[in-house]
C-alpha cells in the first residue's frame, strides 16, 4: 500500500519550485546563488481591458473606423487624450476614459490596458538556480534540514528562529512574545488564543511555527500578515519527538518559512526549510514509499496523536479493538507501547 509521507529530515537535497502567477520575465540565471530575498522573475500582474465601441461613439460604419483612429497599437495614452474624431459639421471625438496602453484596434473598437503592478517573485530559499520554467518561474536546489507540516497559511518569510518551547506539550502562550523577538520567526506549542497572532502581529514577527490550532482560530491563522504553519494538526496535539529535536537544536539559525497551501495540484505540504553548509551534497528525499517493516512512522489518530513509533509488522485485514477489519500494522511506539494502527492513520517519515 502506497503510504503518506513526510520528511522530517536533518540533512538533504531540496528542488523547490517558485512560480508567479502569470507569465513574466526570469531574471536570475541557471547556475546562480540565491538569497532567500532575492528576486528571481518579475511580471505585471491585475490588468484590466477596457473594449471602446470608437463606431457607436461617432456613429460611423465599422469600416471607416480605421481612417478616424488617432492612436497605435503600444501607444499610451492618458485620461482625456483623443482617440479618435469625425470630421464635418457634426464632427464628434472619442477620448480615452482612462491612462493606459492600446493593445488593439480592429471591428470599429480600441482595446485600452489598464492598471497593472509589478510582481517580484523572490527565492524564498538559498539555494542555487538549476532550471528555468518558461517565463514563469524557477527551480532551486538547496541543501540542509526539513520539517514538514499539515497546514499553512499561503505565506512566505526568512529570518532567524527562536524557540519559546521547553517541551513538545508546551501551549503557546501569547505574553511570552515580547519586543526582543521583534523580526523573528517563533517556535511555539499548541496555539489556544487568538493573541498570540494578535501579540505576533504588533511586534512584527516574521513568522510562526506551531505545533497545533484550536480549530476556532482557523480564520485568524489564515489572515495573519505572517506566515503560519501547523505542524501535527488541529487540536491539542503534542509535536513528534523528531519534529522537536530537529527544531530546537536549530534554534537561531536562519530558517526558510514557507506556509505554501497544499492542493491536489502542487502536491505540496507547508515546511520550514534551514540551510546547512556540506562538504558533500547530500541525496534528494524520497517522494513515494510504501509501507514495510521497520519504518519510522506517525500516528495521526486522534487517540494517539504526537506518537511515533516502528513498524514492527504489517497486518492486512487485521480485526480492531472496535470490531473494524482494516488493513493495520504492529507499531512499536518511542515509549515502547506496542499497538495495532490502521495503516490509514499512519504516515511514514523520511
Amino acid at each position: 500500500m502506497l503510504a503518506p509521507l513526510i520528511h522530517i529530515l536533518p540533512l538533504t537535497t531540496i528542488m523547490r519550485t517558485r512560480l508567479m502567477p502569470v507569465d513574466g520575465k526570469i531574471v536570475a540565471g541557471v547556475g546562480q546563488k540565491v538569497n532567500p530575498t532575492d528576486t528571481v522573475a518579475e511580471a505585471i500582474v491585475g490588468r484590466k481591458h477596457l473594449v471602446i465601441d470608437v463606431a457607436q461613439k461617432l456613429d460611423v460604419p465599422q469600416r471607416d473606423v480605421g481612417k478616424l483612429i488617432k492612436v497605435k497599437k503600444g501607444q499610451q495614452v492618458s485620461k482625456g487624450d483623443l482617440l479618435a474624431e469625425s470630421q464635418g459639421l457634426f464632427g464628434r471625438e472619442v477620448e480615452s476614459p482612462v491612462n493606459g496602453t492600446i493593445v488593439a484596434s480592429g471591428s470599429g473598437k480600441i482595446v485600452i490596458e489598464t492598471g497593472g503592478v509589478v510582481f517580484e517573485l523572490q527565492a524564498g530559499i538559498p539555494g542555487v538556480i538549476s532550471q528555468a520554467i518558461g517565463l514563469r518561474g524557477v527551480v532551486i536546489r538547496a541543501t540542509g534540514a526539513v520539517i514538514q507540516g499539515v497546514w499553512g497559511n499561503g505565506k512566505l518569510d526568512y529570518g532567524i528562529m527562536q524557540s519559546l518551547m521547553e517541551s513538545p506539550e508546551d501551549v503557546f502562550e501569547p505574553a511570552r512574545i515580547d519586543v526582543s523577538l521583534r523580526g523573528t520567526i517563533l517556535l511555539g506549542g499548541h496555539v489556544e488564543s487568538q493573541k498570540v497572532f494578535q501579540n505576533a502581529a504588533d511586534l512584527t514577527v516574521r513568522g510562526l511555527i506551531v505545533t497545533s490550532l484550536n480549530p476556532a482560530l482557523l480564520q485568524a491563522a489564515a489572515q495573519a500578515p505572517f506566515p503560519v504553519l501547523v505542524l501535527e494538526g488541529f487540536g491539542r496535539r503534542p509535536m513528534t519527538s523528531s519534529a522537536y529535536k530537529l527544531l530546537s537544536t536549530n534554534v537561531k539559525r536562519d530558517v526558510s518559512l514557507n506556509a505554501e497551501t497544499s492542493t491536489r495540484q502542487n502536491n505540496a505540504r507547508p515546511e520550514v526549510f534551514i540551510p546547512l553548509p556540506v562538504s558533500q551534497e547530500p541525496p534528494e528525499p524520497r517522494e513515494a514509499e510504501t509501507f514495510a517493516p521497520g519504518q519510522l512512522v506517525r500516528v495521526v489518530s486522534l487517540a494517539k496523536p504526537g506518537r511515533q513509533g516502528t513498524i514492527l509488522q504489517l497486518r492486512p485485514m487485521a480485526t480492531l479493538p472496535s470490531g473494524i477489519k482494516a488493513n493495520a500494522a504492529e507499531v512499536r511506539l518511542e515509549n515502547g507501547e506496542q499497538t495495532l494502527v490502521p495503516l490509514t492513520n499512519l504516515e511514514v517519515v523520511g
